[in-house]
């Protein structure tokens, strides 16, 4: 059984990605996940002397520095004495050959886009050559995005592909497993780019294909147990989705009933929201939940706030006190029966959150505060216990699935911790609060008529601050609008918005503009991420 400093890179082969700043760092880890392979993304600023644990494999990122940038990421020497293959990406090829003695120079312009790889044939006495572009014909289409390119191979080293333009496209070491490509095979633009991933991962660094949620349940659950042990108590946050629901789930079954779930009304969550939770976690799931109504109290802090970061802080103080008031009385309950006393806190985190927050000069600068990475204020001083933290939310829900949760749940598109009232943009009051819910209800209502509901990541409806006119039977209205947001995604890193059909989107706005009360007019959100965000605020 794991004990407490058990983490899920020691339960298995462990693929380390170092990320030199790209935005394509994220999909590396996708594409990994999907041979499944564990790993793990960390900044290129990590230390391989305070890692503390062996990785399979390491790939250092591509990045949008050049290596002649006075402040350019540098690559830890340690990684290439761990004895481990290592493949470096674009800036990683690079980084890889100015460390080993090779030279690298500024392109003449540019290169972004699509090239021609030639492979070139790998001798008798050189099969790893052979091995990193197994089952590829002698070309295939890569994507290329770089201004600087290897000009002369470190010393050792040998050129084993082309581009019509990069004479040292891909090389390796003569006798080291050491690669290093100047394309990016984990774009969908490189055809055969998962190919080249995956002959790494498996191939060359012999990473087990053991990354299975029904295997990471078992271990999940005995690293709970022996993280909390025979009784210890654990609190946590519920909201009827499904990542707090699996959380939740997991803990259960786990722990039993010294797991109490507390659900906070916050008075913006969706249409008939806590009756929803109360009878797929309570009734259908058995979790021991608490549903504490504070709807007055937030939308009374929110009175005349309109500021979108300022409400987001608001709901989360809120949020955080109401909580807090809830558990020391969950906690008086127990020591006053003679259960042990709360000691942990459950969080839904997921590994996209810790990603965005990953960055090898810190902290990036702030977009918009998180609803789920942060915590409860310092002097509550409870442990922190986070069983998703390094899932991606296709894995939680092919774990939500394992664990016996219905489709309605599982599939459920995500609902942000400030609720409704991010999504009106302006102040919110119970009357704005009312239109949004009631708009909202009907969008998705339609959506799952329609059948799209699982094509679409995330969809909802926002209320926006201005008003339109508008004729409803003979008289001449000036009423509100609202904005429709559906976008595709995988990961919700990056999101395009999804292609309606006309007479879905036709019935959508008839049926809002005809029953909502106050709004005469609906408009679509063509907006991808970046540049956008998926919620308005």
């Amino acid at each position: 059984m794991a004990d407490s400093t058990t983490q899920v890179h020691e339960m298995f082969d462990t693929i380390l990605i170092l990320d030199f700043g790209s935005q394509y760092s994220h999909l590396i880890t996708r594409r990994i996940r999907e041979f499944g392979v564990y790993c793990e993304l960390l900044p290129c600023t990590q230390k391989i002397s305070e890692l503390g644990w062996k990785p399979t494999g390491i790939i250092l990122s591509g990045s949008p520095y050049s290596i002649y940038d006075h402040d350019a990421p540098r690559v830890d020497p340690g990684v290439f004495d761990l004895g481990v293959p290592v493949m470096g990406i674009c800036y990683g090829l690079q980084e890889m050959t100015n460390y080993f003695g090779g030279k690298v120079a500024p392109c003449d312009h540019r290169e972004y886009g699509p090239a021609t790889l030639s492979i070139l044939p790998a001798g008798a006495a050189d099969a790893q050559s052979s091995m990193l572009f197994e089952e590829l014909s002698a070309e295939s289409q890569v994507w290329m995005s770089h201004g600087d390119q290897v000009t002369a191979i470190p010393e050792d080293f040998r050129v084993i592909a082309t581009t019509q333009t990069a004479p040292f496209a891909a090389m390796r070491h003569m006798t080291k497993p050491l690669f290093g490509v100047q394309f990016h095979p984990e774009v969908t633009h490189s055809v055969d780019g998962k190919q080249i991933i995956k002959n790494f991962v498996i191939k060359i660094c012999k990473a087990s294909q053991n990354w299975t949620m029904s295997e990471f349940i078992d271990k999940e659950i005995a690293r709970i147990r022996s993280i909390v042990g025979e009784k210890g108590q654990v609190i946590g946050a519920v909201s009827g989705g499904v990542d707090s629901s699996v959380a939740a789930k997991l803990m259960h079954m786990a722990i039993g009933d010294r797991f109490h779930g507390i659900l906070v009304d916050n008075g913006v969550m969706r249409h008939n929201e806590c009756a929803q939770a109360k009878k797929m976690l309570v009734d259908k799931m058995g979790i021991n939940l608490k549903i504490a109504d504070a709807s007055e109290r937030f939308l009374s802090n929110l009175k005349g706030k309109t500021d979108p970061e300022e409400k987001r802080k608001i709901i989360g103080n809120t949020f955080i006190d109401v909580f807090e008031e809830e558990a020391q009385a969950i906690d008086d309950a127990c020591v006053a029966t003679g259960a042990a006393p709360v000691e942990f806190l459950l969080q839904g985190t997921l590994y996209p959150d810790v990603i965005e927050s990953i960055s090898f000069k810190g902290p990036s600068v702030t977009i918009k505060t998180h609803h789920n990475v942060g915590g409860l204020k310092e002097n509550m001083k409870l442990k922190l216990i986070e069983p998703l933290r390094e899932l991606f939310k296709d894995e939680v829900r092919q774990l939500g699935k394992l664990l016996g949760m219905d489709d309605e749940l599982v599939w459920r598109h995500p609902f942000p911790g400030p609720g409704i009232a991010i999504r009106i943009l302006g102040e919110v009051t119970k009357e704005q609060v009312a239109i949004a819910r009631k708009a909202d209800y009907i969008y998705i209502e339609e959506i799952k008529k329609a059948g799209l509901y699982r094509q679409i990541a995330q969809a909802y409806a926002a209320l926006l601050p201005v008003k339109a006119v508008g004729v409803k039977g003979d008289k001449r209205t000036y009423e509100q609008m609202i904005c429709l947001r559906a976008v595709e995604t995988s990961d919700f890193m990056t999101a395009d918005w999804f292609p309606f059909p006309y007479d879905v989107l036709k019935r959508i706005s008839s049926r809002i503009c005809n029953e909502v009360e106050g709004v005469n007019r609906v408009v679509y959100d063509v907006s991808s991420k970046p540049p956008a965000t998926i919620e308005l605020e």
